[in-house]
């Protein structure tokens, strides 16, 4: 039998040198800016999706990956006749991980291929996809690591601060009368993902440099259990200073071996808007 590979799709927010390291395959989804459609991380970036956005005062359109192109990914993983553990956006979200298991199917290799279903987005999924490569590595089979996963699914912690509610009201996700609210009060709510759903938490008050240091500090106690080996902190474009700041706290924790940082792609950023900014780990036993 084949060595077992590791694909996902390009929600998973993981750096190209992270994808390198790991030999991880990304597959894209699709951005809509009116009438022209978009590879997600290869036609467009995330500063053109905010121009065209502000531009049009309207929230970019996001589909599921073309089949053409998961096949395409799939192929090349599966040529030397080994198995291929695939990663998608939750599917309360996303058909992604329905078009992966189409393309398995009418590539005649489902019993190769094993999709999960991450019940996340960002590097909430890139966490499970580091940990499902790591296993890879030691030699587990994909069935193997399929069930690991399934079992440290729970335990990721995906939460995220939002700078602006512009990006959420203009794709239906937050009322005007909350974006309203939000800006004249200067709100930042944190929203996490649960059960593969995003869920609105904490709204935090002032100034976004404060807002993310408040955030991490309620952070602390599961970021003092978390699982050590790393955390990432994702963002749509904050400015460094702030950045630098959070990777500060985490370090003053002693905590970590590894912390990460990514930055957020196009259809993450296209719903989410820029200043957003997550810290996202898994929790310990």
């Amino acid at each position: 039998m084949g060595k077992v590979s590791v694909i996902a799709d390009s929600t998973c927010d993981l750096s190209r040198e992270l994808t390198d390291r790991y030999h991880i395959g990304i597959f894209p989804l699709h951005i809509h800016l009116g009438d022209q459609e978009y590879r997600d991380g290869l036609d467009i970036t995330p500063e053109e999706i905010y121009a065209w956005s502000d531009a049009n005062r309207s929230t970019p359109k996001t589909s599921a990956p073309a089949l053409p192109d998961v096949q395409e990914c799939m192929q090349e993983y599966l040529a030397d006749g080994g198995e291929l553990v695939c990663f998608c956006i939750s599917e309360d979200m996303s058909s992604s991980s329905t078009v992966a298991r189409l393309a398995a199917q009418e590539l005649g290799c489902e019993e190769r291929v094993f999709v999960i279903n991450s019940e996340s987005l960002s590097t909430g999924i890139g966490l499970l996809v580091i940990e499902a490569a790591v296993l890879a590595e030691q030699g587990l089979s994909g069935k193997e690591i399929e069930e690991r996963i399934l079992a440290l699914r729970p335990a990721v912690r995906a939460s995220f601060v939002v700078d602006t509610l512009t990006y959420l009201h203009r794709g239906g996700r937050c009322s005007g009368l909350a974006a309203l609210a939000g800006g004249t009060l200067k709100l930042h709510p944190c929203i996490s993902v649960i059960n593969g759903k995003m869920q609105p938490g904490k709204k935090y008050r002032g100034k976004m440099e404060k807002v993310i240091c408040d955030y991490v500090e309620d952070l602390k106690p599961a970021l003092n259990r978390a699982k050590p080996d790393r955390v990432f902190i994702t963002h749509s474009g904050c400015d460094a200073d702030t950045v630098e700041l959070v990777r500060q706290r985490l370090q003053e924790l002693g905590h970590f071996t590894e912390i990460l940082e990514t930055r957020a792609g196009g259809v993450i950023s296209s719903h989410c808007g820029p200043g957003t900014l997550g810290v996202l780990f898994i929790a310990g036993e």
